[in-house]
């Protein structure tokens, strides 16, 4: 296990890193370990192409952090709600709007606060209404297998960054550069 090291990115970002995701089970794996980083009031994007591992990644997380029950895309729904303890987390998918507007139209800003952990798919669909990330999570098919980028838009969001143990063995190429 370590912490990777990091450097700043992403035009005012606090820190990047990038692995490699040769399948599901790294997949799985890697959301389990950044479930025990997180912490009420983050907002995580997770970006990427249709079928590039985002809501493999939310359920991994959501599991690890003691959801036992299914977890469902939210893309219909438009956002599920765990609770889990005493955090409320919000699984959003965007994926669906026409416009922006829809965001605040839906009163989806008022999950977003200090007590409570959001996960936004197709972040990009509300653009201008959904609040600034801490933590970007970008996912791109690479090959067979599918690609991660952590991008730390903020302190608290470097701070996950920064406390990410992976066993680097089930990860290819362990960190990898683009």
């Amino acid at each position: 296990m370590h912490a990777p090291h990091l450097t700043a990115d992403c035009a005012g970002t606090f820190a990047s890193l990038r692995l490699a995701l040769p399948d599901e089970a790294s997949t799985q794996m890697l959301g389990a370990a950044l479930a025990q980083t997180l912490h009420p009031g983050l907002v995580i994007f997770l970006e990427g192409d249709l079928g590039a591992g985002k809501t493999t990644l939310a359920r991994a997380l959501i599991h690890a952090l003691g959801h036992a029950g299914p977890v469902k895309s939210p893309t219909y729904a438009l956002v599920e709600v765990y609770v889990i303890s005493s955090l409320y987390l919000y699984h959003f998918d965007f994926y669906r709007f026409e416009s922006a507007e829809e965001f605040l139209d839906a009163g989806f800003d008022e999950y977003f606060n200090v007590a409570s952990l959001c996960l936004v798919e197709w972040p990009d669909k509300a653009a201008g209404c959904v609040p600034a990330p801490d933590l970007r999570l970008v996912l791109q098919h690479a090959g067979a297998g599918r690609s991660i980028e952590f991008l730390a838009c903020s302190e608290r969001g470097g701070a996950c960054v920064n406390a990410l143990k992976i066993p680097v063995a089930n990860f290819s190429a362990a960190p990898v550069r683009p």
